[in-house]
Parts: C-alpha cells; sequence; structure tokens
C-alpha cells in the first residue's frame, strides 16, 4: 500500500512541493495528490501586470504534471480533520468527497485582507488572486481620462500596483495611500529611486495616512478627510486561509500554522505547512514575511524534510535567510533592494532598466521551476523505508 501523501493548493509553494516530492521518492511507494480550485497556475508575482490588461502565460496544471506521478485533483478544500487524517473537498461539480493523507502538506497561502475598515470589502478591489486582478482590469479600462485611482498600502505590493497602473494608464490621476513614509523600509538609497520614479509617474503620495473607510468614490482618512477615488486597490494586508484555523492544529493568532525547521507542525507531526500559511522563522527568529521570496525554500525544505523522513535519509538543514527585495516599477524600472540575512535593508542598491531585468529574471524562474517540476534536482529516487505504518500505510515516517 503507498504512503499518501496529500498537498493542498497548487500557488508557488504547493506546486514546488508537489513536485519536488515527485522528483525525490518513487512512485510505486507514495501516491501524490495535488489539490486545487483552479486547473491552470497563477503567478500571483503578476496579478498587478493582469489588472492593467497585460496577457500572462497560460501553465496548465495537466501539462506541468504530466508523466509525473503527481495526481491532479481539481477541487475546493472545504475542511481538514487532522485528527482522522482526512481532508473535505467540493469538486468542480459541486459534489462534495473526502480525501485520506498519511502525510498532509497545508499551501493554502493567503487572499487579501481588509482589516475590518468599513466600504473595503464592499467598493474596494484586490489583486491577491486572478479573480480579482480580472475585476480590476474590467473596471480600469473602463475608465476616463483624469479620473482617479487611490491605491491603499504602502508595502511592496502598493509600490507596484501604482507604479503599474500609471505607467498602463498615465492618464488617470492615481494616488497612493501609505500608513508609514514611502518607502521606510528601503535603504536611502532606495528611497530616493522610489520617490524619483513616482514623481516621473505623476503619483500623489498621501504619507502617513490611514485609511478608515471606503466608499464608492471616496476614501476617508483618520484626520477626518477624503481622498477622490473612482476606483480604490486595497493592498494593505494578507490574511491567510481559514481552514487550518478551524482545526485542531497548533496555530498563530492570524491562523498560521506552528511548524519546526523542517516546516512539520509542531502539533500533529504528519502535517506540514509551506508559505504564507505557516509560521516559519529565519535568522533571529524573526517570522518570514509572506512572500514569495520566502514561499519558495520553505517548499523546498518541506518536501527534502518528507522525503528524508520516509527513506531513512538525513534530515535538511538548510538556514532560511534573505538576499534582496525585488520591486517592479512599471514596465521599463525597477527597484533591488539587498538586505541582511533577517531581512534589513543595507546600502546596496540596484535601479533602473537593469533591475527591471533582474525582476523579470526572477519572476521568470520562478514560473520556470513550478512549469518544469522534474528539473533540476538528481533524477534518482530514493525508495520509502517499509516499516509498520499508522492508518494502514505500509511506511511510516522515520525521525
Amino acid at each position: 500500500m503507498q504512503h499518501r501523501i496529500i498537498v493542498l493548493g497548487a500557488g508557488y509553494t504547493g506546486a514546488i512541493t508537489a513536485g519536488r516530492l515527485a522528483r525525490r521518492l518513487h512512485r510505486d511507494d507514495v501516491s501524490i495528490t495535488l489539490v486545487n480550485a483552479e486547473p491552470d497556475f497563477v503567478e500571483r508575482v503578476r496579478m498587478h501586470q493582469l489588472a492593467v490588461g497585460r496577457r500572462l502565460r497560460p501553465r496548465p496544471f495537466s501539462e506541468m504534471f504530466a508523466g509525473t506521478g503527481v495526481e491532479l485533483r481539481l477541487a475546493r478544500v472545504a475542511g481538514v480533520d487532522v485528527d482522522r487524517r482526512t481532508v473535505a473537498v467540493v469538486e468542480a461539480d459541486g459534489a462534495a468527497g473526502e480525501l485520506e493523507y498519511d502525510t498532509l502538506v497545508y499551501a493554502l497561502g493567503s487572499g487579501w485582507n481588509d482589516q475590518g475598515v468599513p466600504g473595503a470589502t464592499e467598493h474596494a478591489h484586490e489583486i491577491a488572486g486572478r479573480p480579482g486582478a480580472l475585476r480590476l482590469r474590467e473596471r480600469l479600462a473602463g475608465l476616463e481620462p483624469g479620473q482617479p485611482v487611490v491605491v491603499v498600502g504602502g508595502g511592496l505590493t502598493g509600490v507596484e500596483a501604482a507604479t503599474e497602473i500609471a505607467g498602463a494608464r498615465p492618464d488617470l490621476d492615481v494616488a497612493l495611500a501609505a500608513r508609514g513614509g514611502l518607502g521606510d523600509w528601503l535603504s536611502p538609497g532606495g528611497r530616493r529611486h522610489l520617490r524619483k520614479v513616482f514623481g516621473k509617474l505623476r503619483i500623489t503620495v498621501h504619507e502617513d495616512t490611514a485609511v478608515t473607510g471606503v466608499e464608492a468614490d471616496r476614501v476617508a482618512t483618520a484626520d477626518g478627510g477624503y481622498l477622490p477615488s473612482a476606483i480604490t486597490v486595497w493592498t494593505a494586508g494578507f490574511a491567510v486561509h481559514p481552514v487550518a484555523k478551524a482545526t485542531t492544529l497548533e496555530v498563530t493568532g492570524t491562523g498560521q500554522i506552528v511548524v519546526d525547521g523542517t516546516m512539520r507542525s509542531v502539533s500533529h507531526p504528519d502535517v506540514y505547512a509551506v508559505g504564507d500559511a505557516a509560521m516559519a522563522t529565519g535568522p533571529g527568529d524573526k517570522p518570514l514575511r509572506m512572500s514569495c521570496a520566502s514561499g519558495i525554500p520553505t517548499a523546498w525544505q518541506a518536501a527534502d524534510a518528507i522525503a528524508a523522513r520516509l527513506t531513512g535519509g538525513k534530515l535538511p538543514n538548510v538556514p532560511l535567510r534573505y538576499f534582496n527585495q525585488c520591486v517592479s516599477l512599471g514596465r521599463g524600472d525597477g527597484l533591488i533592494q539587498y538586505v541582511t540575512a533577517d531581512d534589513r535593508a543595507v546600502r546596496a542598491v540596484l535601479t533602473g532598466r537593469l533591475a527591471a531585468v533582474y525582476k523579470e529574471l526572477i519572476c521568470k524562474g520562478a514560473a520556470w521551476a513550478v512549469a518544469n517540476p522534474m528539473a533540476g534536482l538528481p533524477s534518482r529516487r530514493r525508495r520509502a523505508v517499509p516499516e509498520p505504518a499508522r492508518a494502514g500505510s505500509v511506511f511510516r515516517a522515520s525521525a
């Protein structure tokens, strides 16, 4: 009987985990099922591009995982029972089903977070996923020249969204509302370049501005004022998928699964969490930020740890650290902020066209890694250690 591995979610982290496991493990010993609601891979880091009308290359999972041994299950995850080791799913046709697992990889990621601001859910647009980006694209296409667009949130997503919209639609009045200073996490050189680009694109910046409400044609600010807004784009934060918080897994107050250094749940050793869903720490025991830069290394770590435990191999001991922050500033400009291992900006920064090319190569490389799951690792698949296992599986994850 095969050891049943189920991976929930096929974003960057889930898809990479499934592919890496297929590369590491012999398919006679394990079955790998990847559960996802959509049939195509979504390049989430390009949603701001999709929102302004740029076409993205389709990447069907059926083609990506053909011949790998990974079974794709198109379904929405409705719940997880970590004590019974089952996953409740809703198929594309609406039928309910249940999947049993021996090892679970939770990679359901995150979505947008309205932070409880009145009117944000009803009136703001989000670009945390493809449906939201497509809705925003339709609205932007219908705007007349001169109409105001307000991007709420001064982090990486907000900066990229504001510059992308202003670059694609220079006829619009684009503004960014940031709770702090513009690019206040960057080095002095990075902040100077960011201000230069915002000036060139004629983006109005409202610094130290907290948005307290969103209406159909304006946003309210904490100082009692208003900013006119025909379209409000909300990029002020992300919230993890709610399924984990409804289980008996140990989670944080925000619903992230608490994991050890191998991405294994500290409360349920047959569950692993990767990407935004995991409360993982890096150098200095600082929590990793929600990002592709954090998520992909956690996927590598989890897949290698699962393979090691099943085959009796050596557990991975690769530190999770940062090297840089890559920011696109429209199609012709960019900013690469080099950082310490724990993600603090240093003086070194790369800007301009070269930085834009660098960022594009990073994005393409991440998508290539997902689209080519069997490339880049030794081709020899290791056999699982045949030991009596819990829940009827013939293999037990060795410690």
